[in-house]
């Protein structure tokens, strides 16, 4: 190991209930290595700013191999000694933590936020049945690194510090496509947007997954591995349909098997101490001729609130907020919440706009979990932000792989 490794490795511990990490920039820039088990990742471009580092060609990532799956809090550093900074913070597969900090120069910014880190081992035996993609471009959902990405007009961080966080509930997402973490652009989900309304008092674990229905949720571990997580205190936020309608076989229906399937996940939830969430699931992108969204999912999202009536279970109506939304961009702007020509799969703009149709729920039904909600003005999907005024930085383009169902 280099001397700029033993440097930076400073007192870091771990057990299964402590682990903690820091990184002080103005040691070096150190590229991740197995051995050393932390550093930047392969095709970060980075250069040091004082006792700082930055990039011209953002974003950058930087790595912490953790030795257990759970939540962590990260605190970091932003600014830079010499110049102006502008600095948003994702982590893990694109989850937006930090949206824009702004620091002039010899000013500095400390935050922090919460990760939830995942593998697909489940305790007590077994495993989830990953897909192909979550083996390669979404691989680092599942692996042993804490990964936080660094990007906007001039990004510069000076520290990062990272320790176990066990005493924090966490909202768990079973979703599909529509709040899965998407990997590459022009895609994006309302479940990796959510982050960024929390305080650092909850953690969001994202185990939503492209193709997902609620049978195949079941098949593969996919729950088993939630319950294997969850605690009293947590949430099961859940989010499904668009891949449900197309199943097909003998009574299989939205008030036959999906319903059924819905009360299941329910129990499992109650069972654990947890607090089940329903959500119905997004419109697609839909128009009539009047310029009026149409209902493509059938009474999949009538079966959701069903389900949270006859179960006492919250409902966030989504189907219903959506159908504003869009309608309010019209047919001619409406694409612009989505990604490309997809018509069921969003844009950063539509992800982050549905974010806040569920973070407007929360508030409005006084769910538990609005106690660690940000403060921010009230949302109306029927007079949406401008997406000429959303800045928050998109990615470069990566080898563009549309997310399984539609």
């Amino acid at each position: 190991m280099n001397r700029i490794a033993l440097t930076l490795l400073l007192a870091a511990t771990a057990s299964a209930t402590t682990f903690s990490y820091r990184y002080d920039a103005a040691k070096g820039t150190p590229a991740y290595t197995a051995e050393a088990g932390f550093g930047f990742e392969e095709g970060s471009t980075v250069a040091a700013a004082g006792s700082c580092v930055t990039s011209d060609k953002p974003p950058f990532y930087f790595s912490v191999k953790v030795p257990e799956e759970g939540n962590y809090r990260v605190t970091v550093k932003l600014g830079a000694p010499g110049g102006d900074t502008v600095t948003t913070v994702k982590a893990e597969l694109r989850r937006l933590m930090l949206e824009r900090v702004r620091t002039t120069a010899g000013k500095f910014e400390t935050r922090s936020f919460l990760v939830s880190v995942r593998q697909p081992q489940i305790a007590g035996g077994g495993e989830v049945k990953l897909k192909d993609r979550e083996k390669t471009s979404e691989a680092r959902a599942w692996d042993d690194r804490l990964t936080l990405e660094f990007t906007d007009e001039h990004p510069s961080v000076c520290g990062i510090a990272v320790e176990k966080a066990d005493d924090v509930p966490t909202l768990f997402i079973a979703g599909d496509s529509t709040s899965t973490d998407q990997p590459v652009e022009p895609f994006n989900s309302w479940g990796q947007m959510i982050t960024r309304f929390f305080e650092p008092k909850i953690a969001v674990a994202n185990h939503g997954e492209s193709g997902e229905s609620l049978r195949g949720f079941l098949g593969e571990k996919r729950l088993e591995k939630v319950m294997s997580m969850i605690r009293p205190g947590d949430y099961l936020l859940i989010e499904m349909g668009h891949n449900d309608m197309k199943e097909r076989g003998e009574g299989v229906g939205a008030f036959t098997t999906y319903k059924a399937d819905l009360k299941r996940f329910i129990a499992a939830a109650r069972e654990k101490g947890a607090t089940p969430i329903l959500a119905t699931p997004v419109n697609r992108l839909t128009f009539d001729a009047q310029g009026h969204i149409t209902n493509s999912l059938n009474d999949y999202p009538e079966a959701v609130r069903q389900a949270g009536k006859e179960e006492n279970v919250p409902v966030i109506d989504l189907h219903a907020m959506t159908k504003p939304f869009y309608e309010a961009l019209g047919p001619v702007q409406a694409h612009i919440a989505f990604a490309g020509k997809d018509t069921t799969h969003h844009s950063n703009y539509g992800s982050y706009e549905i974010a806040k149709c569920v973070v407007e729920a929360i508030r409005q039904q006084r769910l538990p979990m609005a106690k660690y909600l940000v403060d921010m003005p009230r949302f109306d999907p029927a007079h949406p932000d401008s997406p000429e005024k959303f800045d928050i930085p998109a990615e470069p383009l990566g080898t563009v792989q549309k997310p399984y169902g539609n």
